[in-house]
């Protein structure tokens, strides 16, 4: 997030050190109307996690490893891992990172954070390093519910510079926090729990802790009702496991990212002064030049295992909004809105009256509730319930439509409360191995 004064907004690389950015991003310019002191630039997967497909998630040239402060061996995922950490290990009480698909939900998860994803269009990404148009959203993370909406308040705004924000049928609320609830406010609620490819790949401690927490809330007069999404099979790989490449490329996200992702990133560079890096062949020189660092090829540094092979595919897209990127864009949207998420929420009585559930709930580590909503460009928070057998962190995130932000604070926050009740409160950082230089940290 680029910001007008003495730091360096580099994406993690060492390319764009020293240029000069032509004005703060416009949440930037939000938070420091609304009082807000910036310590610092947090670490991040270089480039948004963008460049390679296999990679150190959190890892940068310039800040290096990024380190879940649960276990410093663990990866704390990416993107926007350095925000998601601040928060974990109590450095801030909230912190702000982008997302495309996973980067701020899947690392409010295994950190132990809330995190509130947004809904594409609520807040502003201009002047924002970015990866997709269409996916891109900027959200907080937060050490409670209340924390990370009052950072929400400060960011929500139209801004001209990006029309996803002027939008018709935008809808915004002034205040979010005046929806913060209490465990009683579950009572009468109906809740979906997507089964296919979704909970049936819920295992372990992880499945044993959100039953708790299930069951705590049926007791509290709320119904837990099993949903599928009718596009399971289309969207959400066989194993159950994030995967943004899959389908053909007339129908998968892939397609549509690495296409917005070329023009994306050429604009922002283009508006860059002091800098000889204009377009993301320029990045891919640099990255060749300065192979020790930067790690261009596969081989060359442990972090960057496959080199910068995705910058490579999408530098090969000339970002045509050809007719294949057209009907992916077309097809990614239309079945994880309409024939997705959309239908889940469309619940049939014993009596055969058809009603509309509150919210979908899931818990999610493998991130395929999250990239169903990132591809419908739909809102979610997550809310931290505990810690696994490893002493991970484990979360439950709660999901819906479009603008309906302020119905996910309210029973985001009454499942907190719930929780802290029959659980307990956010678990801190134990810092576990912590001496771990360990590239790349080991996965969960």
């Amino acid at each position: 997030m680029a910001t007008k004064d003495k730091m360096q907004t580099t994406a993690g690389s060492w390319a764009l050190l020293g240029s000069t950015v032509p004005r703060d991003a416009f949440v930037v310019s939000l938070l420091r109307k609304a009082g807000a002191v910036i310590i610092g630039h947090a670490n991040m997967g270089e480039w948004a996690s963008a460049r390679s497909k296999d990679y150190s998630s959190g890892y940068s040239a310039r800040g290096g490893q990024a380190r879940n402060p649960f276990d410093l061996s663990i990866t704390p995922y990416g993107s926007s891992s350095g925000s998601a950490v601040s928060v974990s290990a109590n450095i801030v009480p909230i912190a702000f990172g982008t997302e495309t698909d996973t980067s701020i939900v899947g690392l409010s998860i295994v950190n132990g954070v809330v995190g509130i994803k947004p809904t594409v269009g609520l807040t502003s990404r201009s002047g924002i390093i970015p990866v997709s148009e269409n996916l891109d959203t900027v959200g907080p993370f937060g050490r409670t519910v209340a924390d990370a909406v009052h950072g929400l308040n400060a960011i929500v705004g139209q801004d001209l510079d990006d029309s996803f924000t002027l939008v018709p049928g935008r809808r915004v609320t002034k205040d979010y926090s005046v929806f913060l609830s209490k465990k009683a406010a579950l009572k009468g609620a109906r809740f979906g729990l997507p089964q296919k490819r979704c909970w049936e790949f819920v295992t372990g401690y992880q499945r044993n802790l959100a039953i708790r927490v299930f069951d705590a809330i049926q007791t509290c007069g709320a119904e837990m009702i099993a949903v599928n999404f009718p596009s399971v099979e289309d969207r959400i790989s066989n194993d159950g496991k994030w995967n943004w490449e899959l389908g053909e490329p007339h129908r998968s996200e892939w397609t549509v990212v690495k296409v917005d992702a070329y023009n994306g990133i050429n604009r922002y560079l283009s508006s860059l002064q002091d800098t000889k890096i204009k377009d993301i062949k320029d990045i891919i020189e640099y990255n060749e030049q300065n192979r020790g660092t930067e790690g261009a090829e596969a081989g060359d540094l442990p972090a960057f295992a496959s080199g910068q092979d995705n910058f490579k595919e999408i530098q090969a897209t000339r970002g045509e909004r050809n007719e294949v990127y057209q009907n992916a864009l077309k097809h990614i949207q239309t079945a994880c809105r309409k024939d997705g998420i959309d239908a889940a929420f469309k619940h049939t009585l014993h009596n055969g009256e058809q009603v509309e559930l509150d919210a979908l709930l899931m818990c999610d580590r493998r991130g395929v509730g999250q990239q169903m909503a990132a591809q419908a460009g739909y809102p979610i928070i997550s809310i931290p319930i505990g810690l696994d057998e490893d002493g991970i962190p484990v979360s439950l995130s709660i999901h819906h439509k479009a603008w309906q932000e302020d119905t996910l604070v309210k029973w985001a926050s009454a499942i907190e409360d719930l929780a802290q009740s029959s659980i307990g409160h956010r678990p801190c950082p134990t810092y576990k191995n912590c001496s771990s230089k360990n590239i790349p940290p080991r996965k969960v």
